[in-house]
């Protein structure tokens, strides 16, 4: 496979078969392949058989982008407008005196009781279900161990397609297997979730609000068809995602709620978007197993997120240093207003909450091309594809001014680029 002889996407022989060919042990052929799984080389689809993966899963998928040459406006990265984020020198200030006064030491509870305290009155007013909460170093991490503690190498999981690119690098790095969903406005499609959990699904990941690349919202009667739909699969686990936390003013609607009689789930939120990627810091909860498996697994590599940190989130969560209405309403206005804008011009474009908005196009890599020619750098959709569905580009607002020069300059440049016409409720 390092070589080139075998291709991406290529059949491998049965195991059988290559065992005989190679004069050797069917097990010790099992044992090659199980290798190349679980290191992300090769992918098993039940009786299909395996194939070597499109490509290696230490290729991230930011590295899928466009190189940005000087003068040119960068509305690929999905980073939030730094002028929306408070300052971090008071609330770490705070953080800090604190731990003068009494330094964090190994043995001591790994949350900080202030932050648990704030975070389950959220999950509360948000109709989270009850439980323990625990702290990770971002939403990716977070999801990551909840998947590590819950699952094998090879077991199936259901993502959304398109999905925000780091998720859909993390599970075949974890040697599992992916299964796409598609999504509409209202976020993943009931019968897409059932048909993968039908088909064995191990776990289903949600992102409740400001979905990336598309920024889906899951609505109330969407939220109501998905527990539906996974109280006929107690066992499979729900993980769901609020990075659009603090950003987003749409009122969050949670498909695990569904799970507070039973089964395992967890629920996510991240400061990164409304406080400052660097902070580093999730909040969680979950059934008490799960959590206590997270935990305890935590202790054994990491230990704990700082406390230091923790603290200095609950500075800046205790003084209300976000105005998240008005935050939500800054990037409202320049997502609602490019959506407009393409309107206008017969460009269909998606963004209901959050900080992104999806273009689907016909041709992705020309379209990028054009767009950085004319002086806009956009994000690639396959960055954000499972597989060869649907192609779009994800333009992020937080780049553009509040004026509307900026709107119109950035809609007559897709329009150029793109042409009237495409779109629709689906991103299959």
């Amino acid at each position: 496979m390092a070589a080139g002889a075998l291709e991406p996407g290529q059949l491998l022989p049965a195991m059988r078969e290559l065992a005989a060919e190679l004069g050797v042990n069917p097990n010790t052929v099992a044992s090659a392949y199980r290798t190349l799984r679980e290191r992300g080389v090769i992918e098993t689809a039940g009786r299909r058989g395996s194939r070597v993966r499109a490509r290696p899963v230490s290729t991230a998928r930011d590295s899928i982008r466009v190189d940005v040459p000087a003068g040119v406006r960068d509305l690929s990265l999905g980073n939030p407008d730094v002028s929306l984020l408070p300052s971090l020198r008071d609330a770490l200030v705070w953080a800090a005196e604190r731990a003068d006064e009494r330094p964090g030491l190994y043995g001591e509870d790994a949350v900080d009781p202030e932050l648990a305290r704030l975070a389950r009155a959220e999950f509360d007013a948000g109709g989270v279900p009850g439980g323990p909460v625990a702290v990770a170093s971002g939403s990716l991490d977070a999801i990551e161990r909840v998947l590590a503690v819950h699952l094998k190498p090879g077991d199936p999981v259901a993502v959304e397609d398109p999905g925000w690119g780091a998720m859909l690098d993390l599970v075949p790095a974890l040697g599992l297997r992916t299964v796409p969903v598609a999504v509409d406005d209202d976020g993943p499609l009931p019968h897409e979730v059932e048909r993968a959990l039908r088909d064995g699904a191990r776990a289903l990941v949600v992102t409740a609000r400001a979905q990336n690349p598309t920024g889906a919202a899951v609505g109330s009667d969407r939220a109501r068809e998905l527990r539906a739909v996974l109280a006929a699969y107690p066992t499979v686990l729900v993980v769901e995602d609020d990075h659009g936390h603090g950003i987003v003013d749409l009122p969050v609607h949670p498909v695990v709620g569904g799970r507070a009689r039973g089964g395992p789930w967890v629920f996510v939120r991240s400061v990164s978007k409304g406080y400052g990627p660097d902070l580093r810091v999730a909040v969680m909860t979950g059934d008490a197993e799960t959590v206590d498996r997270v935990r305890g697994r935590q202790r054994l590599g990491p230990g704990w997120v700082s406390l230091l940190l923790q603290r200095a989130v609950v500075r800046l969560w205790r003084t209300g240093a976000v105005d998240t209405e008005a935050v939500a309403r800054s990037y409202g206005k320049r997502r609602d207003a490019l959506i407009a804008a393409l309107a206008e011009r017969g460009i269909t474009a998606h963004g209901r909450s959050g900080m992104n908005v999806w273009v689907p196009v016909g041709d992705e890599t020309g379209v990028v091309a054009r767009m950085l020619h004319a002086g806009w750098a956009v994000a690639p959709g396959a960055r954000f594809r499972v597989g060869a569905g649907r192609q779009g580009v994800r333009v992020t607002v937080s780049g553009l001014g509040a004026d509307a020069g900026d709107i119109v300059r950035v809609a007559g440049a897709v329009e150029a680029a793109v042409g009237p016409g495409v779109g629709g409720r689906r991103y299959e």
